[in-house]
């Protein structure tokens, strides 16, 4: 399967956010990308970097979004994963959101709250899980990264790729900070055997990477910082190596005295 993901500056105006998002899935669909992914919050922006707050977002703007996004994914046969903020009642969530072709959005919300996050979201009680061409398919966000706990729930749902949204920027160019955060993915990937793609957002620095992991934690490909751009790569489901089979072993041993 053909798989993009597109870093750009987000910002908290919907129809310019839409601009890119447009663009980038025409791309992709020019170069058969089946799956295409945003970073956190692309639709709307993330309060307060963007706007003030979650319910400065103009919802009915952005309902009017998703409509025609589905349109795209039917259109095009194209499945599309971007952050959005979505509003139940008076309740705000920092949401996932994949549009597949003829079905059923698939929502994620955020429940790694913190900071700007507590302030401004409610957590969400969602697996995160969906099914591609038939891989099984977990989602994160962000924060999410720093705890193993939410990536081991995707362990023992058998995912098979993970995708992490990233809305990480930094006012200044914070190259140790991205380091970290690399190391954080990598080490997802090493402990659940599984693989990782993540996109981020590049305004005003980037801090976390807009790349694929392996189930080794190997870089497989990467975008150059803080510029706009999409990652196209045809992903495989590949057999375990010596170590990846020695760690599932294990882990699997582990988890079933949970």
């Amino acid at each position: 399967m053909k798989i993009g993901a597109y870093q750009f500056a987000v910002t908290g105006n919907i129809k310019q956010n839409m601009s890119v998002i447009e663009k980038a899935i025409s791309q992709a669909a020019q170069e058969g990308v089946e799956m295409l992914i945003f970073p956190e919050c692309a639709l709307t922006g993330y309060p307060p970097h963007d706007m003030k707050n979650s319910a400065g977002v103009n919802f009915a703007e952005l309902d009017a979004v998703y409509e025609h996004l589905q349109t795209l994914a039917d259109n095009l046969k194209i499945h599309i994963a971007a952050g959005t903020i979505m509003r139940e009642k008076d309740k705000y969530y920092n949401s996932g959101v994949v549009f597949s072709p003829d079905k059923p959005k698939d929502i994620y919300f955020k429940r790694a709250l913190w900071g700007w996050d507590k302030e401004n979201f409610c957590a969400g009680n969602r697996n995160g899980i969906f099914e591609i061409n038939g891989i099984r398919i977990g989602i994160r966000i962000c924060f999410e990264v720093r705890f193993p706990e939410y990536f081991r729930e995707l362990y023992m749902e058998k995912t098979e790729l993970n995708l992490i949204l990233f809305y990480d920027v930094s006012d200044h160019d914070d190259v140790e900070r991205y380091e970290l955060i690399k190391s954080h993915i990598r080490t997802r990937a090493v402990e659940n055997v599984c693989d990782i793609l993540t996109v981020d957002a590049i305004r005003p620095f980037q801090t976390a990477p807009t790349a694929f992991f392996d189930k080794s934690g190997h870089v497989e490909y990467e975008l150059e910082r803080n510029t706009e751009g999409m990652l196209v790569f045809d992903f495989e489901k590949k057999s375990l190596n010596f170590g990846e089979k020695g760690r599932k072993e294990i882990s699997d041993t582990l988890t079933a005295r949970i």
